[in-house]
């Protein structure tokens, strides 16, 4: 599902170039939950980015789903996101649709036959625990609602992975454990997962495989 060789991604910042990753290489089969771990700054976010093809390496070799995004071309890049989906800190929701039309956004983009749209929509809601606030406008959320709402965004178009990038750091030690327990639900069903987190006590109650970087180096891979 994931491979990186080697991988290395240096910033131009004036004259010097600055690494956020540095030869980095791992693998994450498919129907893994994998914890990427580490503190911020750590290359975590930059990683993620590299995977969905947001940034190019500087160095070294990726593969996704299949997959080269070294020789992807950028034609290519809405494919491969067909078979991604991605969940932020911040849920991202545009303010002015409401959580269904939010939803039922990605669908209409892929070109899914209208007559799908209304029910697969509904059925990602109803996964998320959602149905009953359709309606509502992002402002009209909780923290842990839009959450939420962004997961199910995720899952409508049935991914076969799900990167989610600190998904609980905004919210309180309740919220964030029903939006782990939603993640754990959709891996259960078959969609491969890469969660970042900075929270060290985070990755170890998931109990999952852990990647922990440090200063953009690899420098655990266990359990």
């Amino acid at each position: 599902m994931i491979r990186l060789h080697h991988v290395a991604k240096l910033y131009d910042i004036g004259p010097v170039a600055l690494p956020a990753l540095t030869d980095v290489s791992f693998s994450v089969d498919k129907g893994e939950f994998v914890v990427l771990s580490g503190p911020s700054g750590a290359g975590k976010t930059t990683l993620l980015r590299l995977l969905y093809r947001d940034e190019r390496p500087s160095e070294g070799e990726i593969e996704v789903a299949g997959f080269d995004l070294v020789a992807l071309r950028r034609s290519r890049i809405p494919l491969l996101r067909r078979s991604i989906g991605i969940v932020f800190q911040d849920a991202k929701l545009l303010a002015g649709r409401t959580v269904f039309e939010n939803v039922a956004f990605v669908l209409r983009v892929l070109g899914t036959p209208r007559g799908e749209i209304t029910p697969r929509a509904f059925q990602a809601l109803k996964a998320v625990g959602l149905s009953a606030r359709a309606q509502a406008y992002p402002a009209q959320l909780s923290q842990g609602e839009a959450q939420r709402a962004s997961l199910a965004r995720a899952i409508v178009k049935a991914p076969a992975l799900l990167l989610a990038d600190e998904p609980t750091g905004n919210l309180d030690e309740d919220m964030a454990a029903e939006i782990l327990e939603l993640i754990k639900d959709i891996w259960t069903r078959g969609t491969t997962v890469l969660l970042a987190t900075h929270q060290g006590a985070l990755a170890a109650q998931l109990k999952r495989r852990t990647l922990t970087l440090r200063a953009g180096r690899l420098v655990k891979d266990e359990g």
